[in-house]
């Protein structure tokens, strides 16, 4: 039985979505075939001939990408069933079902993958309520991703480091997270839950990346200090096995700050920059988002990784409904203040909150009466800001980064951000006026990937990538 396995979109990484369920699903004699349509056009006769087709949703974009080729899915294959897995797909169920998904998998979804096809291939999937869960956090072995037939590693996001590229590689240690952030997509899957991939099962998917060109490895996980005794084993074997290869994780400042003494672990190991949702320098919104951490520890955290001689790469939600014009300037100065303007990718002046079904954040009574009825086509509630001049520089600050060059010196960037900043919370020239050091541009590029990270939240880039799905090739 033919089944197809399709990824739209991952952040530039080769889906690891697509290679672990590949494997499962080999394992058990299935004919695969994956697609990342990221990179290449659908192939007509693999979906025309699938009996099972699997489109992969981890992130909002991607999901609104699969929704968009449904139409052209169906129509290419009327009779082929159809299943929508991963972290965007429980708290999507019932909208999927109706652009006609059979089935819907959330958690670890592998087995559920492999149980709906040994069903099909039986013939015994009847019409009725799916007997696999929709979301499964049973403990389930892992296998070495199979990778084979995705586009090479070289074709995906590489490492932008002293000048030059390098190839990167992606794996992920752990799934799930232990926290409840109530911004976060994950929390309404895994509800605090972890699981830990076996190190030998990481580093002979990593084994197989570094064969196939990687030099640099992320890791996925969305917090790599989930579970440090596991973590820290890992990259010291990493390292003895390869002691060139760089790797990059994500970590929360609340774990950062209670695992200080392991930054040198990680420096020493090979470990080139720490990605952390920091998400906001206002501990109001800090609060609201349930983050456990406070203004004062992300300024200790950031002392901390310069102590070390360590890279640390922020990420915000930089417009949610509490933000004011003024916060909005205190979170650029916080940044100036703190050295850290060529740490921050440009795009995370413009992220505005999102808020998709699920969302812990709609605990909140203050959000519930903000937020318009969830929008199914955008996968989103909508809501606008009790400030319009809010709302006004937002769009200003998207506009910006849209039209920023890519190799426009992040400091230039800042400093249009900035005035705009400035104007909007009507402060006039000679005020708040920028240093000069501060965008002269000297200092030299920090290491980071040539696809900027951002979670939770709108991007900026998600409608350009959502049109170009639209008019998806065909290959013949």
């Amino acid at each position: 039985m033919r089944v197809l396995l399709i990824s739209t979109y991952e952040l530039g990484h080769q889906p690891f979505g697509i290679a672990s369920p590949a494997a499962w699903l080999r394992n058990a004699g299935a004919d695969v075939t994956t697609t990342d349509v990221a990179l290449e056009p659908l192939d007509e006769p693999a979906v025309s001939t699938a009996d099972l087709i699997c489109l992969y949703v981890p992130m909002h974009t991607a999901s609104r990408i699969a929704t968009s080729l449904m139409p052209l899915l169906r129509a290419m294959n009327p009779h082929a069933h159809m299943c929508f897995y991963g972290l965007y797909a429980p708290v999507n169920e019932a909208f999927f079902r109706r652009l006609g998904a059979d089935t819907i998998l959330g958690g670890e979804f592998e087995e559920g993958l492999v149980s709906v096809y040994r069903q099909l291939e039986a013939g015994e999937r009847q019409d009725g309520p799916q007997p696999e869960p929709v979301v499964s956090l049973a403990k389930q072995p892992f296998v070495v991703p199979d990778r084979s037939g995705l586009p090479e590693l070289a074709k995906y996001a590489h490492l932008v480091v002293d000048g030059g590229q390098r190839v990167v590689g992606y794996t992920e240690a752990t799934r799930g997270c232990k926290h409840l952030c109530r911004h976060c997509p994950i929390v309404p899957v895994y509800g605090g839950r972890f699981r830990a991939v076996p190190a030998d099962v990481v580093l002979q998917d990593i084994r197989q990346q570094v064969a196939a060109g990687a030099q640099h490895i992320t890791f996925g996980d969305p917090d790599f200090f989930n579970g440090p005794g596991h973590a820290l084993p890992l990259v010291r074997a990493l390292h003895d096995e390869y002691p060139e290869l760089t790797y990059d994780v994500t970590i929360k400042i609340e774990h950062l700050s209670k695992h200080v003494g392991h930054l040198a672990t990680l420096r020493a190991t090979g470990c080139l920059f720490v990605t952390s949702a920091v998400e906001a320098v206002d501990d109001h919104i800090l609060e609201r988002f349930d983050k456990r951490h406070t203004r004062q520890q992300f300024v200790e955290v950031v002392a901390a990784f310069r102590e070390h001689g360590m890279i640390l790469a922020p990420t915000f939600v930089a417009f949610t409904p509490w933000t004011t014009a003024r916060g909005y300037m205190d979170l650029l100065e916080t940044i100036l203040e703190l050295d850290l303007v060529e740490n921050v990718a440009p795009i995370q002046y413009a992220i505005r909150l999102l808020i998709p079904a699920g969302s812990r954040l709609l605990e909140l009574s203050e959000v519930r009466d903000l937020v318009g009825p969830f929008d199914d086509a955008a996968l989103l509630y909508r809501w606008e800001h009790h400030d319009a001049t809010v709302d006004a520089l937002h769009d200003d600050i998207v506009a910006l980064v849209e039209r920023a060059d890519a190799d426009e010196p992040r400091a230039v960037t800042f400093a249009r951000v900035w005035d705009l900043a400035r104007d909007a919370c009507g402060i006039g020239d000679g005020a708040l006026d920028l240093p000069a050091q501060s965008v002269a541009g000297a200092q030299p590029t920090l290491p980071h990937l040539s696809e900027p990270w951002y979670c939770c939240a709108e991007p900026t880039e998600q409608q350009v990538c959502i049109e170009r799905f639209l008019q998806t090739e065909v290959a013949p």
